[in-house]
């Protein structure tokens, strides 16, 4: 689909959305366990602003549903619906028509667009770093921008994935051949912020016998489209399926470390975007979560299970991203395969964050007030050391707990004595 024509899918896609609106039967599931509207009046909740408001939109007229921008998209609404009503599919379309009238703020559109931060700051990331923690700078892009002065800001990485890939590590290992291959799509945040959780999936990946394909690719969209850059989210899509779908044909598996990243591959290109066409199909049935798939070989015997013993006992969070790829919880079956290693899965819906949202002026302290369960229960742990499969998340509950946040496979390719 071309971005030019999203309009017209926008307009050709609203019979479904109306369908999908007359199977609610106000029965407020959603609002119950809808994470923002239980702590801010702001938003009345995913059932009065979706389904009971989508009878009454026109598709050619402009929305005026103002509290639809409280929504923090994290698709929870969607996940406990009875009777499988689109709810956050429905919002994010609806928020899109809303931004036509009031036009998009720079500050979104440069949440939007953390690989375009991220090339740029990183070959400065030390002075980076320190201008983004400079409280003054902070107080000052808060009143211009809108970003709030506290929030969790991820330090850039001076040494980016891709950059060590192809200067150190190809040069010292050059690509592992093997029967046996596999596509890792990295993201922005393992391209920019934390290039260590891009080393220990490949580390692992390569210790389970793959072949590690790292090809061309750009950020998923995803901060574009929750942002309501619904054009440039499309283009982006289009560009990381071109890449991919060469892969897909072959049958290769499609694995990323980014939960968010991977839904996008695989579910909101095509529910969110519309984008139906063969290529993306094809990608979005080879498309893997990490955990995912390595819990898949796990169940194919096909794991290694050599694992050294590592004594801890540690918080996890399912983020709400890896909850809608409806595959379980794969990360913890997989951390307590390692010797010693004891998870306590946190009792809690939402951390707050939504990708940009908890970034927000207005929403800064809505974020936090949806995530203290989750942070409660970080801290009444006593444990130093979190997990979560969300860079976004793990940003957050640093922020709030002061916890070192790590991902899964950063734990796997520890106890496989891989990494430090």
């Amino acid at each position: 689909m071309s971005i030019e024509t999203l309009d017209d899918v926008t307009l050709s896609i609203w019979h479904q959305v109306q369908n999908s609106a007359d199977l609610c039967v106000k029965c407020n599931i959603c609002t119950s366990h809808c994470p923002v509207s239980n702590v801010t009046p702001k938003f009345p909740g995913p059932k009065f602003v979706g389904p009971q408001a989508q009878r009454f939109r026109n598709p050619k007229e402009i929305s005026v549903d103002d509290s639809l921008d409280y929504c923090s998209g994290c698709g929870v609404c969607t996940m406990v619906c009875p009777h499988e009503v689109k709810v956050m599919e429905m919002n994010a379309k609806a928020r899109y028509k809303l931004y036509q009238r009031r036009g998009i703020p720079l500050r979104n559109r440069l949440l939007g667009r953390s690989e375009l931060m991220g090339k740029l700051a990183s070959p400065v990331a030390p002075i980076a770093n320190f201008m983004a923690h400079l409280k003054p700078l902070r107080i000052l892009a808060e009143a211009v921008m809108g970003v709030h002065r506290d929030a969790p800001l991820p330090p850039f990485s001076f040494e980016t994935f891709r950059g060590w890939y192809k200067g150190v590590y190809q040069k010292a290992n050059g690509r592992k051949k093997t029967g046996k291959q596999v596509v890792y799509f990295h993201g922005c945040s393992t391209a920019y912020f934390e290039p260590h959780v891009g080393k220990a999936a490949l580390a692992v990946l390569e210790h389970n016998g793959f072949e590690v394909i790292i090809p061309e690719q750009v950020c998923c969209g995803l901060p574009m489209l929750s942002n309501a850059e619904f054009e440039a989210a499309c283009h982006n899509a289009q560009k990381n399926v071109n890449s991919l779908v060469k892969y897909a044909r072959q049958g290769i598996p499609i694995v990323g470390t980014s939960t968010s990243c991977t839904l996008s591959l695989k579910s909101d290109y095509r529910h969110i975007l519309d984008l139906n066409t063969e290529p993306f199909e094809l990608v979005a049935q080879q498309t893997y979560d990490i955990c995912e798939f390595l819990l898949d070989l796990a169940d194919a015997g096909q794991l290694k299970t050599d694992f050294k013993p590592v004594e801890a006992t540690l918080p996890y969070h399912s983020p709400c991203q890896l909850k809608a790829h409806n595959m379980g919880l794969p990360a913890i079956d997989l951390m307590e395969m390692i010797p010693g290693v004891k998870i306590q899965h946190v009792q809690a819906d939402c951390c707050g964050i939504a990708g940009t949202y908890g970034y927000k002026k207005e929403k800064y302290q809505i974020g936090l007030d949806v995530g203290k369960r989750l942070f409660d229960q970080v801290k009444a742990s006593g444990s130093k050391v979190a997990v979560c499969d969300s860079e976004t998340c793990r940003w957050q509950i640093a922020h709030a707990t002061g916890a070192k946040m790590i991902h899964p496979v950063e734990l796997l390719a520890q106890a496989y004595g891989l990494t430090p």
